[in-house]
């Protein structure tokens, strides 16, 4: 059984803050009594966040695929708050691409945005956690993560590339007294899922999301679902041999343009 976490105010620094998933998990966080520092590119939406709650959310302009905005952030978080007690590194990009339109620098992208951007912060707060003995580290990952699917190797390959990453730094991270977690989402209703043009199982809001990731965060197991139960759906469907997995994902294949 997954244990509860003491419930008690903790300062959040929530990378990947300014739409989607991250605004409505500040939200979230905010109402359950929590501070929150949000970090995203574009300085104007955190701002308008931050006014709403003054003292309780703080906004920190920052990129992910640039290690010194990151440390520079995390340095003024320091410095207004302290170290904070969970850090959860949620930015990302997303691009569907099939065969035809094959693009390695849609590749380089993702994983400069999504693996990278994740590496990077890990690396920002490493230090202070470990030399505390305590601390939380989050990652968004995403179902898609779990196997490859058609229109999805470069989005699929940066999000594996985090769970593994993940798998990899528990052992070392938890001997140290720090948590490392995912979050797994579905498929959720954003400006990036947008961009699909295929019937989309499951799919919740934004809000949705953010409450099963609120709920998850007061709790102690690794990874955390939203929606649970496409998620482990999902986790089926990993477990199928490959001769019967590629039956399954060939039906997924669009007609070609002609």
């Amino acid at each position: 059984m997954t244990r509860a976490k003491a419930k008690r105010e903790r300062t959040y620094w929530l990378v990947g803050a300014s739409s989607g998933i991250g605004a409505s998990l500040t939200d979230r966080l905010i109402a359950r009594g929590h501070r929150v520092a949000i970090s995203a590119r574009r300085r104007e939406p955190l701002d308008e966040r931050a006014s709403l709650d003054p003292g309780r959310v703080l906004a920190l302009p920052a990129d992910v695929t640039e290690p010194e905005s990151l440390r520079r952030a995390y340095r003024e978080l320091v410095a207004q708050w302290g170290v904070p007690d969970s850090v959860i590194l949620n930015a990302g990009d997303y691009e569907p691409m099939g065969l035809a339109d094959f693009d390695p620098g849609l590749f380089e992208r993702l994983m400069r945005i999504n693996f990278l951007g994740a590496v990077n912060g890990i690396d920002t707060v490493r230090e202070d956690f470990v030399s505390r003995g305590a601390g939380e580290i989050v990652l968004t990952a995403s179902v898609a993560g779990y196997r490859g699917l058609p229109y999805a190797a470069p989005y699929g390959a940066s999000k594996a590339a985090i769970i593994n990453l993940a798998e990899s730094l528990r052992p070392e991270f938890d001997r140290a007294g720090v948590a490392i977690r995912v979050i797994n989402p579905g498929f959720v209703r954003t400006r990036l899922t947008d961009k699909n043009d295929f019937a989309m199982p499951g799919r919740i809001e934004p809000e949705q999301a953010a409450a099963l990731i609120a709920r998850g965060l007061d709790r102690c197991g690794f990874e955390i679902l939203a929606p649970r139960g496409f998620g482990w759906v999902m986790k089926g469907i990993r477990l199928l041999p490959y001769a019967l997995y590629f039956r399954v994902t060939r039906r997924m294949l669009r007609e070609p343009k002609a």
